[in-house]
Parts: C-alpha cells; structure tokens; sequence
C-alpha cells in the first residue's frame, strides 16, 4: 500500500502539521504502513492531505490514486486516520 501526504501552504496553521505527520509516521510505521510524501508523478493507493485549519485546502487532482483521499485539519484526527489507512489495508490484502 502507497500511502502519501500532502500539506497545504499552512496561511493559517492551527497546530503544528510535521509533528502531527511525524507522529502518524511512526505509528502507522507500528503497523506495517510506511507514510511518505507525495509525488505527482508516483500513483498512490491513498492521498492524506494534511490542513492547518478546518477549510483543508491543499489540491489533490493532479495524483493517480486507488482509493481516494482524507482529510485531516486537526491533530485531533490522527486515530481517525490511522484507522481509516488500516482498514484500507486490511481491505487491499483480502482481494
């Protein structure tokens, strides 16, 4: 599984976007998930947008994606995401 992160410009942060993908890193890391950053030329099973603030702007229509995006404008959403990504991958290895 090509999971990928992209951060949006950060005009208007309201908590600090690297810890919280650093964190989501190593955990996903825990389960056999390797987060890195995104590349418009590599095609991607999921895309994590990383938003400073609630209106999570960054655009994602120039990536190949499998299954689609989330979104994340708060820390408060990293289990959310890691759930969500492991689910994803439980689903990709049953087909």
């Amino acid at each position: 599984m090509k999971f990928r992160a992209k951060f949006c410009g950060g005009c208007n942060p309201r908590y600090d976007r690297g810890k919280a993908y650093n964190t989501l890193k190593e955990r996903l890391k825990e389960k056999g998930i390797d987060l890195e950053l995104a590349n418009e030329d590599e095609k991607a099973t999921m895309l994590l947008l990383i938003g400073g603030c609630s209106n999570c702007c960054p655009s994602y229509k120039e990536f190949k994606l499998k299954k689609g995006v989330i979104k994340m404008w708060d820390e408060s959403h990293i289990d959310k995401v890691i759930d969500k990504v492991f689910e994803e991958k439980k689903s990709e290895e049953g087909s």
